[in-house]
């Protein structure tokens, strides 16, 4: 019984940075409609420039851990903003409207540009932030065998969890969340009633890429290190994942993806871990033929 409390925990770290992803992925996806390959990228690229800024932080500023750790953070969250607002402007906006296909393809090359520009940054070269916050927290013991988690896995948790109620909080209850439901059901009609759409639209796909650049922080900070082709991996599985609990409702996408994040370490508690993937992308395939027919089904073309 052990064992199996601590194969949950395990997934409760996991759960978090797929909850937080899934919840930017829909925020943005409720209005846009459209696959966007780009949000993995995004992830991934502000993960690795917040260990580069770090590294850079240490080494040549001269900071202190602490300090330098900050500086990684609010440089990562700064490109989370930045590409998100650049991205909005220059590539949803204009192409929102025409074909999916277009979007795909944007946000793919938009992706394989945000991969590169980590590599070429870390020079091909892996950096690696050192342990922090390792220290085990127990929630049971029999003596020989005790359940924890680290310090560093309950912050990362915790920050994660309290960015998906606030945000959740803020779309139930506020004029920006009644705004962008009303958007996402019938832009032409909100537009119609007063509603700026394209203000909320912005707004939307700004806080999205800034839960996928803080998921990316949370990551690397956990982690230690997050690799230049993360953004492509994470980006195709939070496609999916979100379609577990809704393309259109952040919330549930957020439910959805946390519930991926603890079978994802159920299995790899009691099965071979090299077929983890396979299983479960397995099992979502499954999850989507058995609601092709939903609204919030997910489509590539």
């Amino acid at each position: 019984m052990l064992y199996f409390f601590q194969q949950l925990l395990n997934g409760v770290h996991s759960a978090a940075i797929y909850g937080l992803l899934a919840f930017g992925y829909a925020l943005g996806n409720g209005l846009l409609k459209r696959t966007n390959l780009a949000y993995g990228g995004v992830f991934a690229f502000c993960g690795q420039t917040m260990i580069l800024a770090a590294v850079y932080g240490y080494q040549a500023l001269w900071l202190t851990l602490p300090a330098t750790i900050a500086f990684g953070i609010a440089i990562a969250l700064a490109y989370a903003a930045f590409f998100s607002r650049l991205l909005s402007r220059a590539v949803f906006a204009p192409l929102a409207g025409r074909s999916p296909n277009a979007i795909v393809a944007a946000t793919l090359g938009v992706l394989l540009v945000l991969m590169e520009l980590s590599r070429i940054a870390a020079d091909t070269h892996d950096y690696w932030l050192p342990p922090m916050l390792s220290t085990p927290v127990v929630f049971a013991s029999n003596g020989s065998f005790a359940v924890t988690l680290t310090i560093i896995q309950l912050i990362n948790t915790a920050i994660a969890a309290a960015v998906i109620i606030f945000g959740a909080l803020l779309l139930a209850h506020s004029n920006f969340g009644r705004h962008w439901r009303a958007v996402a059901d019938d832009p032409f009609a909100a537009k119609l009633c007063g509603i700026d759409t394209s203000h909320v639209f912005h707004r939307a796909l700004l806080f999205g890429g800034l839960c996928a650049g803080l998921a990316g922080v949370l990551a690397a900070l956990y982690y230690g290190n997050l690799g230049f082709g993360a953004g492509l991996v994470y980006g195709l599985k939070i496609l999916f994942i979100t379609a577990v609990g809704g393309y259109y409702a952040p919330g549930r996408a957020a439910v959805g993806a946390a519930a991926f994040g603890l079978s994802e370490a159920l299995w790899a508690g009691y099965f071979p871990i090299e077929w983890r993937d396979a299983w479960m992308y397995g099992l979502l395939a499954a999850m989507l033929v058995l609601t092709g027919d939903r609204k919030d089904a997910p489509s590539l073309v």
